[in-house]
């Protein structure tokens, strides 16, 4: 049986604990008792953990040995914002999945209603982020960045940066990734509803940028953001 893995809010030596909703959720919803064993990611590693205490909103352990976790590729998600309960749903779906960081894009095409309100749900995403990265047992949840302007994001340095671009149904996405090594930090660029506007891919194409396509069809951006990243840890895992 696969054991419950948790990232672990606090750390010191071999002693680790889980806080506030976080701990109320193991305590109420999965009845925790002291001496019941849980996998706890802690400090970049994942030790067996054995509960030593439970007080109001804690959960205390001690740590044991460290548990073989499988590497993940090092895929950072460049996602455009587009309707927050499908990009909730993005977010959730591409961390169970493993890119390691997520940057919110305000594109030519992004709500400019939506644009304003995503420097509040920053700190929204981190808690479905965090929540996804212990459904899916990985070791650390991914960074979830403050929205950038496009053009703040087109410099972020990455050994291989692909934008996703329906006009270009020569290049497949898949081609692009077996064509280079899988060494160091990949960056992926999805655009938000109705894509990327021709001059931001002008500009992604000045600043050095692969353009790439997932084929024909016409995907829904929480659809495209999923598949793509599903097509890049298949490909670089």
């Amino acid at each position: 049986m696969t054991r419950r893995r948790w990232i672990a809010d606090e750390v010191s030596g071999n002693h680790a604990a889980i806080t506030g909703e976080h701990a109320d959720h193991l305590i109420r919803v999965l009845r925790a008792r002291v001496g019941q064993e849980f996998d706890l990611a802690a400090a970049d590693l994942v030790r067996r953990g054995r509960i030593t205490a439970i007080t109001d909103h804690r959960v205390e352990f001690e740590l044991g040995n460290v548990v073989p976790a499988n590497s993940a590729a090092n895929v950072t998600l460049l996602l455009a914002v587009f309707k927050f309960d499908r990009m909730e749903w993005a977010i959730e779906k591409c961390t169970e999945l493993g890119v390691s960081r997520i940057v919110p894009v305000i594109a030519r095409r992004t709500d400019a209603h939506l644009a304003s309100a995503s420097l509040k749900r920053a700190e929204r995403w981190r808690r479905i982020a965090f929540q996804a990265a212990e459904q899916s047992r990985c070791t650390t949840p991914p960074e979830i960045a403050a929205p950038l302007r496009l053009q703040e994001a087109l410099r972020l340095a990455g050994d291989l940066r692909i934008v996703l671009a329906e006009a270009e149904p020569e290049t497949q996405l898949r081609d692009v990734l077996t064509s280079h090594s899988s060494a160091g930090e990949t960056i992926l660029a999805i655009g938000p509803e109705g894509g990327w506007a021709d001059d931001e891919l002008q500009l992604f194409q000045e600043a050095g940028w692969t353009s790439a396509s997932l084929g024909p069809t016409i995907l829904r951006a929480e659809t495209a953001a999923i598949t793509a990243t599903a097509i890049m840890m298949s490909e670089l895992g």
